[in-house]
Formats: C-alpha cells, structure tokens, sequence
C-alpha cells in the first residue's frame, strides 16, 4: 500500500507516477523491472519514490490490486448482462481480459511470472481470493438454478475449479502468443467439456 503522501499528490503528478509505474511493469516482470527506469519516466528523484512507495514490490502490488478492482466490476457487469449464468459470462469475461489494449503488456507480465502472491491479488478479480464480503456479492449474482451444487460450499470449490482453468488459459494464451479467436475456442471448449458435468440437465 502506498505511503499517505502518494494520496496527498495532485491527481496531475499521481496519474504520471502510476503511468511511469504502469510502463515499467508492462516492460518488465516484478523481479526484473527498475526504480531507476520508473524515476527517469516520472521525472522524479528517487528519495520522491520513496516517499510514496517502500519499493518496486509496494508499487507493483499496488497496480495490480488497482487494475483488480476494475476488471472484478468489469466481471460483474458481464454476469449481470448474462443474467447470472456463470460459464457465458467466463467466457465473455475471458475475451475481455485477451482483448485488453490498454493493459495488455502489464497483464502479459503478471501471467507469465505468476507467484502465489501475485495468483492471490490477481484472483480478486473473480472474488475468490478469501474476500468474504466479494465472493458474496457474486455468489447472490449467479443463476444457481443452472448449476449442479448443492450449497454455497460447492459454489465456492467450483468457483476455484473454474478459476484454475480460466488462469491456465490466460497463461497460455500469452505464452504462446495465440491470435485471439485461437485462444478463445481453446477455452471455449474447455468451459463447455465443464458445463456438461456441472450442469443441470
């Protein structure tokens, strides 16, 4: 979390320091990226960073806890269009994300160098990450009725289950450089070889 002087900033001068911070992290992974290529682009000096931020760890997660926010709600916009159905709304959520210009390079990155604690912060973004209160708020949002669990126990295990495969082809997809309707058809299928077991018939 950032130092409280970060949040005292001008919006002006906080917005560059996360856009030099953001180029960084879409350039480089955590363990390679540089403060000194982060200073140079917000055009601060160093002592500065560190006002605002313990490290490039600190700035990192910061980011990244940003970004989970927005694309969370971005999910639970989708299952709300979808009328609570779970597995059209992964795979809408799952085409967003590849699609994701602005962010692309930086969540490239994440994928590609995941770490436990890293796979923690990102999987806020379907709620499953132990945040009671969010996985709640989902879990009221999804057409049980389309599903074949018994309790919110089981919501939660398939949740995680779905979660896995989502990640694993988030991670492939950047990995191998897959055009996007390659990717798409791969997980897909993978979604629907699920839906036919956790499906109701």
């Amino acid at each position: 979390m950032p130092n409280p002087t970060f949040f005292n900033l001008p919006e002006e001068k906080r917005q560059s320091l996360l856009c030099a911070v953001k180029q960084e992290f879409s350039r480089a992974p955590l363990s390679e990226a540089s403060i000194t290529n982060i200073i140079k682009s917000a055009g601060i000096p160093r002592g500065s960073f560190y006002q605002y931020f313990e490290g490039k760890e600190d700035a990192f997660f910061f980011l990244l806890n940003e970004l989970s926010k927005k694309v969370n709600q971005q999910f639970m916009l989708l299952l709300e269009e979808n009328s609570g159905d779970l597995f059209q709304t992964l795979l809408n959520f799952y085409e967003y994300i590849i699609g994701e210009e602005e962010h692309f390079h930086f969540l490239k990155n994440v994928f590609l160098n995941m770490t436990y604690k890293i796979e923690h912060a990102f999987s806020r973004m379907l709620g499953d990450s132990g945040a009671a209160g969010r996985f709640f708020l989902i879990s009221s949002m999804i057409d049980k009725s389309r599903l074949n669990i018994e309790d919110e126990r089981e919501l939660l295990h398939l949740f995680k289950i779905l979660s896995a495969v989502t990640f694993r082809n988030f991670i492939e997809k950047f990995a191998r450089d897959l055009p996007a309707d390659i990717a798409l058809q791969r997980f897909s299928m993978e979604i629907d070889l699920l839906k036919r077991g956790l499906s109701k018939k």
